[in-house]
C-alpha cells in the first residue's frame, strides 16, 4: 500500500467519498418508489435515532486512533501503534454491547418521543420494531471504525475509501432486494420491508471490516509485539479515552443537531400548528432522509478533506511546525469556499428539477430543500473548523463552542418555526435558519479564539475571499440567466437530466475557468501555470 501526501489523501478520500454518495443518492430513486414518503419518514426515525447512538459508541475512535497512530508514528514508537489498535477494539466491544442492549430496550420510548399525539401515519411500535432491527449494526460498525482510523493514522487513505465502496454497495443491495422482495414478493407490511432495509448497515459493515483486515494483514501493521511498548498500556488506554471523549462529545451534539430538528420539526407540526400526519412526515422525510441523501454529495467533499486534514495536522503539530498547520487550515478552508458553495448554490437555485430526477414531483420536496441544502454548507464548514481544533488537541474550546451552537439551536428552532409559519413561508424553513445560526456562532467563535489565542492567520484566504466570491456572483448570475431561457418546471423526470447536464456544464465551466485564471484553483492544487 502507498501512502499519501494531505492533498493528494483529501482527493483520494473525496473521491472515494462521492462515490459512495452518489451510490447512497441513485438508490434513493427505486427505494422511494418501493417504499414511499410514509416509509421514507420510517427509515429516518429509525436511522437518526441509529446514527445518534452510534456516536455513542464509536464516533470519537476513529478519530482517536487516526490521531494517536499519526502522533506515536511520528515519534518513532512502532510497539505503541500496534498495542493502540489492539486495546482500542477491546473497549470498542465492551461500549458497542452497552449501546447495543440501550437501544434495543428502549426503542419505544424512542418512538413514543418522536410522535408525541400524532395519529394516522407510522405508529410507535413501527418505530420501535425499525430500530430494533438497525442496533444490530451497532456491534459491527464500531469496529470497523477503528480499522479505518488505524489505517487512516498511517496515511493510507485508499483502503479506507475502497472499503467505504464495498460497505455501500453491500448495504444497497440489501436495502434494494430486502424492500422489494419484502413488498412485492412476500406481500409484507411496510415496517417488515423498512426493517430489512436499514438492516443493510449491519451486512455492508461485516463486509467492510473483513476487506480492511484483510490489508492490515498484507500490509504487516499488527506485527507480534515482542519488545517492551514505549508506551505503557495504562497510558494508551489513557489517551484513547483522553482523545476519544472530544470526538464523542462532538460528534453527538452533531447528531443531536438532526435529532433536535426531526423531533421539534415534527411535534410543531403536529401539536402546535395541527398539520395532518401525513404532510407532517412529507416534510420530516426529507430532513430525515431524501434531502439528507442529496446533501450527502455536499457533505462526502468535506469528509474527504477532513479525513485527510486530521492525520497530517496531528503530523505537523506533533513536530511543532505551526506554519505548516496554518498553511493546511487556510488550504481547507479554501477548499470548502471554492468546491462546496457552487455545489449548494447550484443545488438550491435547481432544486425543482434536482428533486424531480431523483424523486418525482412533489408538493413540499423543491421549495424545503432549496434552503435545507445550506445546511450542508455550514454543516461543513463546521466540520472542517472543529475537526482542525481537534487535531490540535483544543477540546475543550470545540466541547464549548459546540454546545453553545447546539443549545441555540434547540432555543430557537420552535420560535423560529412559528414566525415563518405566520410569515406564510414554508414551517420548516425555521428548522433550517436555527440550524445556520447554531453552527454560524459556533463557526465565528472558534475562528475568532484561533486568530487571537493561537495566533492563526488567515492572510491567503483573506485575499482570495473577493475573487472568490466574484466567482460566486457569476456563477448566480449565469444560472438564473440560463433559468429565463431554458424550462425547468417540467414533470417528466428523465427531461431533468439533459437540463442539468446543460446547467452544469455551462455555469461550473465559466466558475472553474474563472477561478483557474484568477489563480484560485492553481494555488489550492498547487498547479503550475504555465508561463507565455
Amino acid at each position: 500500500m502507498k501512502k499519501n501526501s494531505f492533498m493528494e489523501g483529501a482527493i483520494i478520500a473525496t473521491i472515494g467519498i462521492i462515490v459512495v454518495k452518489l451510490i447512497g443518492l441513485l438508490y434513493v430513486v427505486p427505494f422511494n418508489a418501493i417504499i414511499g414518503e410514509k416509509g421514507g419518514a420510517l427509515y429516518g426515525y429509525a436511522y437518526n435515532i441509529y446514527m445518534l447512538f452510534l456516536s455513542l459508541s464509536s464516533a470519537g475512535f476513529p478519530f482517536a486512533i487516526s490521531k494517536l497512530t499519526s502522533e506515536y508514528n511520528a515519534l518513532g514508537y512502532k510497539n505503541a501503534v500496534v498495542n493502540t489498535y489492539k486495546l482500542a477494539t477491546k473497549i470498542i466491544l465492551s461500549i458497542s454491547i452497552v449501546i447495543f442492549i440501550a437501544l434495543f430496550i428502549f426503542a419505544p420510548n424512542i418512538g413514543k418521543l418522536i410522535l408525541g399525539n400524532a395519529v394516522g401515519g407510522n405508529s410507535y411500535k413501527d418505530i420501535a420494531f425499525v430500530i430494533r432491527m438497525v442496533s444490530f449494526a451497532i456491534l459491527v460498525i464500531p469496529f470497523l471504525s477503528v480499522t479505518k482510523g488505524f489505517l487512516q493514522g498511517h496515511k493510507y487513505i485508499a483502503p479506507t475509501s475502497i472499503s467505504q465502496i464495498i460497505e455501500q454497495v453491500v448495504r444497497v443491495i440489501v436495502i434494494l432486494a430486502g424492500s422489494y422482495m419484502a413488498l412485492k414478493l412476500f406481500n409484507t407490511d411496510l415496517k417488515t420491508a423498512v426493517g430489512i432495509a436499514v438492516s443493510g448497515a449491519f451486512f455492508g459493515g461485516i463486509f467492510a471490516y473483513l476487506y480492511l483486515k484483510l490489508k492490515i494483514k498484507k500490509a504487516k501493521l499488527l506485527p507480534n509485539v515482542k519488545e517492551k511498548s514505549e508506551v505503557s498500556k495504562k497510558e494508551i488506554v489513557y489517551k484513547i479515552i483522553k482523545y476519544s471523549i472530544p470526538f464523542i462529545v462532538i460528534s453527538l451534539i452533531y447528531n443531536l443537531y438532526n435529532t433536535v430538528d426531526m423531533i421539534l420539526l415534527s411535534r410543531t407540526m403536529n401539536d402546535i400548528l395541527k398539520y395532518p400526519a401525513s404532510v407532517t412526515e412529507s416534510v420530516v422525510s426529507i430532513f430525515t432522509t431524501w434531502g439528507v441523501k442529496l446533501n450527502n454529495i455536499v457533505l462526502a467533499i468535506v469528509t474527504g478533506l477532513t479525513t485527510s486534514l486530521i492525520p497530517n495536522i496531528v503530523s505537523a503539530y506533533t513536530k511543532n511546525n505551526n506554519k505548516d498547520v496554518d498553511d493546511k487550515f487556510n488550504k481547507a478552508i479554501q477548499y470548502v469556499l471554492l468546491i462546496i458553495v457552487p455545489c449548494v448554490l447550484f443545488l438550491s437555485l435547481l432544486s425543482e428539477p434536482v428533486w424531480t430526477l431523483f424523486y418525482g414531483t412533489s408538493e413540499y420536496g423543491p421549495e424545503v430543500y432549496k434552503i435545507y441544502v445550506f445546511a450542508a454548507l455550514f454543516g461543513g464548514l463546521y466540520s472542517v473548523v472543529v475537526n482542525t481544533l481537534q487535531g490540535l488537541s483544543k477540546y475543550k474550546l470545540v466541547i464549548i463552542t459546540v454546545l453553545i451552537g447546539l443549545l441555540l439551536n434547540s432555543i430557537l428552532d420552535v420560535p423560529i418555526m412559528l414566525l415563518v409559519d405566520k410569515l406564510g413561508y414554508q414551517v420548516s424553513h425555521g428548522a433550517i435558519f436555527a440550524g445556520i445560526i447554531g453552527y454560524s456562532i459556533s463557526i465565528i467563535i472558534s475562528l475568532v479564539i484561533l486568530r487571537k489565542k493561537y495566533n492563526f492567520k488567515f492572510t491567503d484566504t483573506k485575499k482570495r475571499l473577493p475573487k472568490i466570491v466574484i466567482s460566486w456572483l457569476i456563477f448566480e448570475v449565469v444560472i438564473v440567466l440560463l433559468k429565463l431561457i431554458v424550462p425547468t418546471n417540467l414533470d417528466s423526470r428523465l427531461i431533468q437530466i439533459p437540463i442539468l447536464m446543460l446547467f452544469g456544464v455551462v455555469s461550473f465551466g465559466i466558475y472553474g475557468f474563472i477561478n483557474y485564471k484568477t489563480g484560485n484553483l492553481t494555488s489550492l492544487f498547487d498547479i503550475k501555470r504555465r508561463k507565455k
